[in-house]
């Protein structure tokens, strides 16, 4: 870890353009080894299959053409960004002449723990690297061979843009205790940012002795409100779930106002059905899902908790937006929440008074993602009110510090 932080003062007071030669670089050696990294992967997959590891995880884990794709736009998408290091969001003279700037600076080392989601390795160091941060990244098991192949790519980048190889390090060995051993360093480490299951967030919160950002589980929702246009409602609906049920921006429930039921739910429930997803239902929503012969099993008070993680949908009806607001409050993880309506002062009250990372009026859960939201990629997603909340990129890696020029003044 002495040697990332050395790294870390070198990114410090490199140049934009030489961070930037980074990204250029990371996305031609992603093009170029893109046989080795699904070989890798496809072994990591197998592994994982053989071992019974969940769809949800196999998803996550999974490499193919598109996403390597997607990793290569994602690093042009954050090379053509502006470098936010040296960047000044106020400037102030007092009445003593002193002049303060509010300066973005780097954080300084980074270590994110997470769980399958090798296209986080390459996401994480870019990001990291283009904000003048270095970064520890420790993946799990299930993704070793990956990450293995992926760290190549990363230090040939890295090596062609004259950057220190301790800018990006990726560990694929560390056991439990390691792990936990290296979340002591506090002296190296600046942010610890955990990704993934509950069971991983808490542990590196116990552990930590560092400052800890955590990006939590997203139990998400979509509200159908009274007055929704009903056909662009139901296939926003059906994106926020279907679309990709394993990522953590999925709906999980979908709260739909009394007085659009009848209408928006046999239409809703029809196509979602046509995704091969299954329905979990209240009371209310079954008799309409009974009367348009559409299958579904009953919603027990457990399922509003629980982030299914594959394509299954709660469904339940309220009697009003404040019966939706109490219901994202009681189960919500602030991570997502959406409501579909055409009522300017609902859409309003709903934005004002969730509390969530991301709150989307007339759009899918599954655009709250660093690249989705224009940030070219993203660390992940902070559920914590820390210095970030929501999908962390670029700023979200900086911090400010304030820069004082005088002329002599002192203090009396």
């Amino acid at each position: 870890m002495h040697r990332a932080r050395a790294a870390s003062r070198t990114l410090r007071v490199a140049s934009g353009d030489k961070r930037n030669a980074f990204l250029k670089h990371l996305g031609e050696a992603l093009m170029k080894d893109r046989a080795v990294l699904l070989t890798a992967n496809q072994e990591d997959v197998r592994a994982a299959e053989a071992a019974g590891v969940s769809k949800a995880m196999l998803d996550r884990l999974a490499l193919n053409e598109k996403r390597i794709d997607d990793l290569v736009a994602n690093a042009r998408e954050v090379q053509a960004l502006p470098d936010p290091v040296g960047a000044v969001s106020s400037t102030k003279v007092l009445a003593s002449g002193l002049r303060v700037e509010r300066r973005r600076v780097p954080l300084g080392v980074l270590l994110l723990i997470y769980e399958a989601r090798p296209n986080a390795t390459i996401e994480a160091a870019a990001l990291a690297v283009k904000s003048g941060n270095a970064i520890v990244l420790r993946g799990g098991s299930e993704a070793a061979k990956t990450n293995r192949a992926l760290s190549g790519v990363l230090q040939k980048a890295l090596a062609a843009a004259d950057l220190p190889a301790d800018a990006a390090t990726v560990l694929t060995d560390l056991s439990r205790d390691e792990t936990i051993a290296l979340l002591a360093l506090s002296d190296d480490i600046d942010l610890a940012i955990p990704r993934g299951g509950p069971a991983l967030i808490d542990t590196v919160k116990q552990n930590a002795r560092m400052p800890v950002l955590a990006h939590g589980p997203g139990i998400c929702h979509v509200f159908v409100d009274a007055g929704a246009e009903l056909e662009q409602a139901a296939d926003v609906a059906v994106n926020a779930k279907a679309n990709r049920p394993a990522t953590c921006n999925a709906a999980e429930t979908l709260l739909v106002h009394s007085a659009t039921a009848a209408a928006f739910l046999p239409m809703f429930g029809k196509r979602y059905m046509e995704t091969g997803g299954e329905l979990r239902a209240c009371d209310e929503s079954a008799a309409h899902f009974k009367k348009a012969g559409i299958a579904y099993k009953n919603a027990t008070p457990e399922d509003y908790a629980t982030e299914h993680l594959a394509n299954i949908l709660n469904v339940r009806i309220v009697g009003s937006l404040d019966d939706a607001l109490a219901h994202i409050e009681r189960y919500g993880t602030r991570h997502t929440e959406a409501i579909l309506t055409s009522s300017i002062k609902n859409a309003e009250r709903f934005c004002r008074d969730v509390d969530a990372s991301c709150v989307l009026v007339n759009a899918s859960t599954r655009l709250n993602d660093g690249f989705c939201l224009g940030y070219g990629a993203e660390l992940g997603i902070s559920t914590s009110k820390f210095h970030a909340f929501g999908p962390m990129g670029l700023e979200a890696l900086t911090i400010e510090k304030n820069v004082a020029v005088g002329d002599g003044q002192t203090r009396r």
